[in-house]
């Protein structure tokens, strides 16, 4: 299994398209510089009134498939 890790800090304007559903992908760029995309509404129960803030990590298996994201501060 691999880990990646995001530090987000996107204000809430940003992410209305997010968490309107209107978008159905997000590419993050992890803290080792690689892109990952990952489906929208993995994200949208992280964001809150002042949008979508915090550390983050993603967990997928030997095929790239997502297991696990989770806020980790």
């Amino acid at each position: 299994m691999k880990q990646y890790f995001f530090s987000l800090n996107k204000p809430y304007e940003q992410c209305i398209p997010l968490y309107e559903g209107r978008v159905r992908f997000a590419v993050l760029e992890a803290e080792s510089g690689e892109n990952v995309q990952i489906p929208a509404a993995t994200l949208r129960r992280f964001i809150g009134h002042n949008g979508l803030k915090g550390r983050f990590r993603l967990v997928v298996d030997v095929n790239n498939k997502m297991k696990s994201f989770e806020k980790i501060a």
